[in-house]
């Protein structure tokens, strides 16, 4: 059965890309820690970080950087955190998010109900400046 990230990825539940090649995508989280919370996801269907090829792994790290350095530009946050826990989910994923204290990391935290017209320019904003 497929990962809620490969429905998301292929089209069968909407999701708020900001990046998308061959390797991976990138999406705003429904369930934000901050604004601006994306998840940096490979097509590849693996569980577990560590059993990434390191090509993939790479990669990923490397959509990540960039995802890191627009949203550090465009929201301008103290830090901007990374973290990959692998338990919510059993495909990998990497959450980006701009934070102003470690609070930011707590899951009990998330927004479960984001504006959705934020989320929609907020989309567009990051989109355009990973084209750039």
């Amino acid at each position: 059965m497929p990962t809620i990230y490969t429905r998301i990825i292929e089209g069968e539940i909407p999701g708020r890309f900001v990046w998308q090649d061959d390797v991976c995508v990138a999406f705003l989280d429904i369930r934000p820690l901050a604004r601006g919370h994306v998840l940096v996801v490979p097509r590849a269907e693996i569980d577990q970080w560590t059993d990434l090829p390191v090509e993939t792994a790479t990669h990923l790290m490397e959509v990540t950087h960039r995802v890191g350095q627009v949203q550090k530009e465009l929201l301008q946050p103290a830090r901007v955190g990374l973290m990959i826990a692998g338990f919510e989910v059993p495909h990998v994923h990497i959450h980006v998010v701009p934070m102003n204290s470690m609070a930011a990391l707590d899951f009990g935290q998330a927004d479960g109900n984001p504006d959705q017209e934020d989320l929609d320019q907020l989309r567009q904003e990051l989109e355009s400046a990973l084209q750039a």
